[in-house]
C-alpha cells in the first residue's frame, strides 16, 4: 500500500540538491591534482624546479604519481557511490574501506594546511638551508591542498548523510548502553596492544615537534621550520585520538559519552596514522639520491609503528560494528 504513495517514492528518485552540490564539489576539486599528476607521469616538470629531489629517481616518481592518480580517482568513484540509487547496494566493506583511507589521507591535510598558513603568516614558515633547492613551486601546494580540503569536506558530508541512513542505528546511544557482547576481551587486548605500540612513534613525533633533531636525517633536520613542527604535532594529535578512542570503546570509559564520540576518534585517528604511516613508509622506499634527504631507520620505525597502531585501532572499530550489527540482526529475527 505504501508503494503507491508518491511522497514516499519521491526521495529515492535522486540524491537531493545538497548531495548533488557536494558531489559536484568533490569531483571538480579532483581535477587540478589529477591533471598535475598526469603531467608529471607524462614527463612534464611543471611546478617542479630544477634541482628538486623529485627529479633524482624518475621511475620511483612515476610509480608514486601513478598510485596518487588511482587514490584521487577513487574520490570520484566514492562521490558517485554515495549519491546514486545503487549506492546502498554496495557491500559495506567495499565502501567503508576506501572512505576510511580517504579520511585518513585527507584529515591531516585539512587540519595541517590551514595551520601551516597561520604559522607562515606570523613568520614561522619552513626553513631552507643555503644552497638547497626548493622541493616544489609554492603554487603547487596552494592548488593541491586547497583541492584536498574541498574533497575532504564534500566527501565527508556525503558519507555522513549516507552512513546516517544506512548504519545510523549502530552508533546510537551512550557508551554505558553498549551490550556486554559488543565490548569483550578482544577489544581490550587490541586497545592495550595499540597503546603500547603507540609509545615509540608518539614519543618520536612529540620530540620532533618540540625541536629535537635526534633520529632525523641531516636534510630533514636542516629544513625544519614552523610547518614541519605543525605536521609533527598533528601526528601526535592523531595518535592520541586513535588510542583514546580505542581505550574509551574497549574499556567503556566515559560511559556518559555518546557512542559516536569514541567511534569518531577511532575512525579518524586510525585512518590518519595508518594511512600516512603507510604512505610515508612507501615513499621512503624510493628515497632521493642524496643520503642527507633520506628517511633514517628511526623515522621508518616511527612510520611503521604508527601504521600498525592505526590498523589495530581500526580493527576495534570493525569488531564493534560487526558485533552490534549481528546483535541487531538477532533482535530483529
Amino acid at each position: 500500500m505504501t508503494q503507491s504513495l508518491a511522497p514516499a517514492a519521491r526521495p529515492t528518485t535522486g540524491p537531493g540538491r545538497a548531495r548533488r552540490i557536494l558531489r559536484a564539489v568533490a569531483i571538480v576539486s579532483c581535477v587540478p591534482y589529477l591533471a598535475l599528476k598526469a603531467a608529471w607521469v607524462a614527463g612534464s616538470h611543471v611546478g617542479i624546479p630544477q634541482g628538486s629531489s623529485l627529479l633524482d629517481d624518475r621511475l620511483a616518481m612515476a610509480v608514486i604519481n601513478g598510485l596518487s592518480i588511482l587514490l584521487d580517482s577513487a574520490v570520484i568513484v566514492l562521490a558517485l557511490v554515495l549519491t546514486r540509487p545503487w549506492g546502498p547496494r554496495v557491500p559495506a566493506w567495499l565502501l567503508a574501506f576506501p572512505v576510511w583511507v580517504a579520511t585518513g589521507l585527507l584529515a591531516p591535510v585539512m587540519a595541517g594546511f590551514p595551520a601551516q598558513l597561520v604559522v607562515r603568516a606570523f613568520g614561522g614558515g619552513g626553513a631552507s638551508a643555503a644552497g638547497r633547492e626548493a622541493f616544489l613551486d609554492e603554487w603547487v601546494f596552494a592548488v593541491v591542498y586547497t583541492g584536498f580540503i574541498a574533497q575532504g569536506l564534500a566527501l565527508g558530508g556525503l558519507f555522513v548523510l549516507y552512513a546516517r541512513g544506512r548504519w545510523g542505528h549502530l552508533w546510537r546511544g551512550r557508551v554505558w548502553d553498549l551490550p556486554v557482547g559488543a565490548v569483550g576481551p578482544a577489544h581490550r587486548a587490541l586497545a592495550v596492544a595499540a597503546a603500547v605500540l603507540a609509545l615509540l612513534p608518539l614519543t618520536l613525533h612529540a620530540l620532533w615537534a618540540c625541536g629535537v633533531s635526534a633520529g632525523l636525517g641531516e636534510g630533514r633536520a636542516a629544513d625544519r621550520g614552523g610547518e614541519f613542527y605543525v605536521l609533527e604535532a598533528l601526528y601526535v594529535v592523531f595518535l592520541l585520538a586513535a588510542v583514546t578512542g580505542a581505550v574509551l570503546l574497549a574499556f567503556r570509559r566515559g560511559r556518559a559519552l555518546p557512542v559516536s564520540v569514541p567511534l569518531s576518534l577511532v575512525w579518524v585517528g586510525s585512518g590518519a596514522v595508518a594511512c600516512w604511516g603507510g604512505w610515508l613508509s612507501l615513499a621512503s622506499l624510493g628515497g632521493p639520491a642524496d643520503l642527507a634527504d633520506r628517511a633514517t631507520p628511526l623515522m621508518n620505525l616511527a612510520y611503521a609503528g604508527q601504521m600498525l597502531v592505526g590498523l589495530l585501532v581500526a580493527a576495534i572499530g570493525v569488531y564493534h560494528f560487526a558485533e552490534r550489527s549481528a546483535g541487531t540482526a538477532r533482535r530483529a529475527a
